[in-house]
């Protein structure tokens, strides 16, 4: 039984079946979860397409049509819907109030991909939810079946304190969604040994003889004693090597594996490796991530 009793879905006004939708919905029917879908239209006039008040009016009527059509369908397909069109300048601090005040765990959201160029001068809202958001977030990008097959749960293998302790978080909740959804449980690690500084020598990235070697083999031996304990079979534990970010999405491209699950610090996302990596990830079109807030 999945851990996710009140699933938050945030679209925007010319969205409509869209991926994180479906996913949703299966993942409701499934363990009679209650489903919040939410519209926000944002009301920054940045070019001019919202100062005629009736083009205003149309869109905010035709979604709140849409919402009521939803709802009605949902409902009669046995769900606990409920749906809410929001109109705001602030997106981000909407959504966050919302998820809080009405008790979700998990929001759901559409990947939404964004030009190298502006992700440069505005941080992408998926960002920021991965950084702030108080409860796990699914983005999704493309959906092969609403309800994921392959499950893929990404650890970073810290030996000691917060990371260790997020990345029994992060398999606990993949298992339980694998358990959720009938699905395949994988284990994911990626040896990165040009990412790991000595700074006990104040040696920055000074690679010493062999340091390489028994990192690696520190890391698989660490990543098969995780597998074990989990009992997890050694045809879907996958050690990767390289860069994180290039081997993940490699590894979704060449995979079946429909969801990767990976931690994120509430206040560092962006910095820790697993924070860091999981913004980067979604700029793969077919990856789906969950990330999973570290709670202590």
């Amino acid at each position: 039984m999945s851990q996710f009793k009140r699933l938050f879905v945030m679209l925007g006004p010319q969205m409509r079946h869209t991926p994180a939708l479906q996913r949703a919905a299966a993942l409701a029917e499934s363990n009679g979860a209650l489903l919040d879908i939410n519209v926000f239209v944002d009301d920054v006039d940045t070019f001019g397409l919202m100062s005629d008040s009736r083009e205003r009016e149309r869109l905010l009527s035709d979604n709140r049509q849409w919402l009521a059509d939803e709802a009605e369908q949902l409902a009669n397909a046995g769900l606990d819907v409920s749906t809410e069109l929001l109109l705001t300048r602030d997106p981000l601090g909407s959504v966050l109030e919302r998820v809080e005040r009405l008790g979700c765990d998990l929001l759901i959201k559409d990947v939404q991909h964004e030009p190298v160029l502006k992700r440069l001068l505005v941080t992408p809202l998926d960002w920021q939810l991965l950084k702030d958001s108080p409860v796990a977030v699914h983005l999704v990008s493309d959906i092969r079946l609403p309800l994921p097959r392959q499950i893929a749960a990404a650890v970073d293998l810290n030996s000691h304190g917060a990371g260790e302790h997020l990345d029994e978080q992060v398999i606990h909740c993949a298992h339980a969604l694998a358990l959720q959804c009938n699905a395949e449980l994988h284990l994911l690690h990626v040896c990165d040994a040009a990412k790991t500084h000595i700074a006990d020598f104040g040696a920055g990235t000074v690679t010493m003889p062999g340091f390489d070697g028994n990192l690696r083999t520190a890391q698989r031996a660490a990543f098969n004693r995780l597998g074990d304990h989990h009992q997890i079979p050694l045809e879907r534990r996958h050690f990767l090597e390289g860069p994180a970010i290039k081997a993940i999405a490699q590894f979704v491209g060449h995979s079946r594996a429909d969801v990767i699950v990976m931690g994120s610090h509430r206040h560092d996302a962006l910095q820790t490796f697993l924070g860091g990596t999981t913004a980067h990830v979604l700029e793969h079109p077919l990856c789906n991530v969950l990330a999973i807030k570290a709670v202590r």
